[in-house]
């Protein structure tokens, strides 16, 4: 009886939930930014080897933004020079920033077969800060790697 009555006084399952939902959320967080950073890097390394995808960022100059609301996922990409390099962590004077409600919205958006930039944005999943004609840009290009990886891979 006396246990129970310093559990309910200590509020001690309700910490526990709570401490818990926060290392589910942090993990999560972790996985979603390493896997954007890895598409990222492997747009680069493209970039790098592929002379016909690169010609998509001849004598562009932007700089790009991910990051989640709360700041646990924070991820750059700064074209320049016709290359393209990926850091973690925040950076000035973005061209557009790409706010994700959370991890979840992140993978979602990442992991959709067909992601849909304007449906994201009516759920409210996405919210955009600059220049909507650089997402627009990102998109294609992303779209391009996508069928160039797979015609230079020979996948179907």
């Amino acid at each position: 009886m006396l246990q129970v009555l310093i559990n309910v006084i200590l509020l001690r399952p309700f910490r526990a939930k709570k401490t818990a939902k926060k290392l589910c959320n942090s993990i999560e967080s972790e996985v979603a930014e390493e896997f954007l950073e890895l598409l990222l890097k492997g747009m680069g390394l493209f970039i790098c080897i592929n002379k016909e995808f690169r010609k998509n960022i001849e004598s562009f100059t932007g700089r790009y933004l991910f990051k989640s609301r709360d700041n646990a996922i924070t991820i750059s990409a700064c074209f320049a020079k016709n290359k393209m390099k990926v850091t973690e962590g925040l950076i000035d004077n973005a061209d557009i920033v790409v706010n994700f409600k959370d991890a979840a919205a992140l993978r979602n958006f990442l992991l959709a077969p067909k992601p849909d930039i304007l449906n994201s944005i009516l759920n409210q999943d996405i919210t955009l800060d600059g220049n909507l004609n650089y997402l627009y840009k990102f998109a294609f290009m992303a779209k391009r790697l996508q069928l160039r990886a797979k015609e230079f891979f020979g996948i179907k």
